[in-house]
């Protein structure tokens, strides 16, 4: 299978490219800045979302298209900020379709990655793909960009979205920036603690990326382990795994301070159940928090 990937350059993308080739698919990346670092074998082309649609040569011979592009969204949101989270992703994934749709051979399936911001703000409320989206800013611009990508099922492409929730990985994502502080004893919970944080490993993730390469999953796609947890749950499972107490919690209006109004994302409650990978036969690796964190931080 030939498998184009765009936002090939973040910590998910990096893995992902080892996990496709490693299942013997030919691997083409889009990236707006082409790298000379990626593994041998993997094709290159050229592409800013922001401009218009891939150059044609890069998906003529696709056989699915995995969409991970987009604007960091861990960073202070001013409104600049906010507008290229937003643009990156809904018409980052609207230039992406319509070169799609060009195509006179097109794509069996796009994997679009989503976010479990989708939800918003939702307490002790279990959230399966069935449930109504949320509110707040991450909320619309979700909705907005899985609109983007579902316009793909109108040219015969089969559309999977993967709400991603807070991912686990060594060497990126949110885990390397916590540990500093855990380490250095001033690891503690954010806010009240008592907000649900839905996460997942990142084999996990890639796994569950490759089963819908050719596993007919479509919709919407809850990309999160089985068994979320609170954040002072959370910073308990962290603390022991490091050896360290954890003692020292960040008040909310402190977090408010540091990060404006991305203070929304650490503070969303969202427990989220990955019901539709459950229905797929999807097997989790590493399903328990205890057993996630001592796979990524054992020496």
């Amino acid at each position: 299978m030939n498998v184009t990937i765009t936002g090939a350059s973040g910590t998910i993308g990096r893995r992902l490219i080892k996990a496709v080739g490693a299942a013997n698919h030919s691997v083409g990346v889009l990236a707006r800045n082409v790298r000379a670092d990626m593994p041998a074998g993997v094709r290159l082309w050229e592409w800013d979302a922001m401009k218009g649609p891939p150059p044609p040569e890069s998906l003529a011979d696709a056989d699915a298209v995995i969409h991970l592009a987009g604007e960091p969204v861990a960073q202070r949101w001013t409104n600049a900020a906010k507008e290229r989270i937003r643009d990156s992703r809904v018409l980052g994934t609207r230039h992406l379709v319509e070169g799609l749709a060009a195509l006179p051979r097109r794509p069996a399936v796009l994997i679009s990655s989503s976010a479990v911001g989708y939800y918003g703000s939702r307490g002790d409320e279990v959230l399966t793909e069935h449930a109504p989206p949320g509110t707040g800013f991450l909320a619309e611009v979700c909705k907005a960009w899985e609109a983007e990508a579902d316009r793909a099922c109108e040219f015969g492409i089969r559309v999977a979205k993967i709400r991603t929730g807070v991912v686990l990985a060594k060497n990126g994502g949110a885990l390397p920036k916590m540990l500093p502080l855990f380490r250095a004893y001033l690891g503690g919970t954010v806010g009240s603690g008592s907000q649900w944080m839905s996460w997942i490993h990142i084999e996990d993730l890639t796994a569950l990326m490759l089963l819908a390469l050719v596993h007919p999953l479509a919709g919407a796609v809850n990309g999160t382990a089985p068994h979320p947890a609170t954040n002072a749950e959370f910073t308990r499972v962290l603390a022991a795994t490091l050896g360290r107490p954890a003692m020292l919690p960040v008040p909310a209006f402190a977090v408010r301070l540091l990060m404006g109004e991305m203070t929304e994302v650490l503070l969303a409650s969202q427990r989220v159940l990955p019901e539709a990978a459950r229905r797929a036969g999807f097997t989790f690796r590493y399903p328990e928090l205890d057993h996630a964190l001592k796979n990524l931080l054992r020496a």
